[in-house]
């Protein structure tokens, strides 16, 4: 079976801003590091009207990336997965045991001399994928309505557990293993206040207007009609951040590059450890193919626009955090479409991976 057909004709069906995602990133990138040469004032214009210490503009920026993905989340079909254990419990597990534990393993093995980056990085691996995660697992031929369902119980579950985790891998955690602290005055708290505000206000209205939309047209209109046309307004919020973001941080990049690539080294291995182990254990309980290869990109995938409303809204926008996150979605996006054509390979050894697969329709991937 050739694997690169899928993949062509399911890359083909993305929009332009999805295909490019990465240069979009980059441009951005550039733009906000021009923007703050040109305008020196800015970090003071910004931080004139504020929310809870995060600045009103960058508020809304990360407001608007998150309101999109979480309006996609059929939650009525949360009883579809949570009744398959073999799926269910791996992800759990992954997800909420594995996934911060590696990240946090890797963030001090790569950065034990950066502490601001390296506890980005630890917020990042906390930040469990609610986004792109439907792309990379439509790409791959992969259940959708599993991958759907995991996403909604990880924007539950990370209102309720992402402050305690970060206490724990923040504070207790360090002290418990010995390692030199930061000096990085961080509570349990904190965090759990910027998650409630900018996953929390988005995933009630995203609720909300999934229930009224699809009670007013129903739900052929709300998903073929709706959800495009508000599809592209979280990478609009995504890139509005970002520029945002580099105008602030443009001395410490421009002076500290390398710093910026070294942040990037751990994310590269942590998308290949978490995705190998994720396949490797939907194969050993015996997944069908398009579950497990949905298990392996909720897995591997991060939430990097929640870890960047946490860092700014615990540390501000121009911290060391907050940078760290900004970089994540840069590597994280080459990364796993390259693991989408890993797994369309790999598909073989599966149950039902020699299937003919599902085309995936248009309006499923906008």
């Amino acid at each position: 079976m050739d694997s690169r057909a899928p993949a062509a004709r399911a890359t083909g069906r993305l929009s332009t801003l999805d295909r490019f995602l990465p240069v979009w990133i980059g441009l951005a990138m550039a733009a906000g590091l021009l923007l703050g040469r040109m305008v020196p004032g800015l970090q003071g214009v910004l931080e004139a009207v504020e929310i809870d210490g995060v600045s009103l503009p960058i508020a809304l920026g990360l407001l608007l990336m998150m309101y999109p993905v979480l309006a996609k989340v059929r939650y009525d079909r949360l009883d579809t997965v949570t009744r398959d254990h073999r799926l269910l419990i791996p992800s759990l597990v992954l997800n909420w045991l594995v996934g911060p534990a590696v990240m946090f393993a890797l963030a001090w093995l790569f950065l034990p001399d950066l502490p601001e980056y390296r506890t980005g990085l630890i917020i990042v691996g906390l930040a469990r994928c609610i986004a792109m995660v439907i792309i990379w697992n439509d790409l791959a031929c992969g259940d959708r309505e599993a991958a759907a369902v995991l996403v909604a119980l990880n924007s539950v579950f990370q209102v309720f557990m992402f402050g305690v985790l970060g206490w724990f891998y923040l504070e207790v955690l360090p002290g418990w293993l010995g390692l030199p602290q930061s000096g990085i005055d961080v509570s349990a708290w904190d965090i759990a206040k910027s998650v409630l505000i900018f996953l929390g206000i988005p995933l009630v209205a995203g609720y909300l207007t999934r229930t009224l939309g699809e009670r007013a047209r129903g739900r052929a209109w709300y998903e073929e009609r709706f959800l495009p046309r508000i599809g592209p307004v979280a990478l609009y919020g995504l890139l509005f951040t970002i520029v945002l973001l580099f105008a602030l941080q443009g001395d410490a990049i421009t002076s500290q590059p390398l710093d910026v690539a070294r942040i990037a080294n751990p994310l590269l291995l942590y998308f290949a450890l978490m995705w190998g182990l994720s396949m490797l254990l939907g194969w050993l309980v015996r997944l069908r193919y398009e579950r497990a290869t949905t298990l392996a990109f909720t897995a591997a995938g991060n939430n990097f626009e929640l870890a960047i409303a946490v860092a700014i809204g615990v540390f501000g926008a121009a911290s060391g955090q907050a940078l760290a996150g900004v970089v994540g979605p840069l590597i994280e996006v080459p990364v796993l479409v390259g693991l989408v054509y890993v797994s369309l390979w790999v598909r073989r050894f599966f149950p039902g991976g020699t299937e003919r697969p599902t085309p995936v329709k248009a309006a499923d991937t906008a």
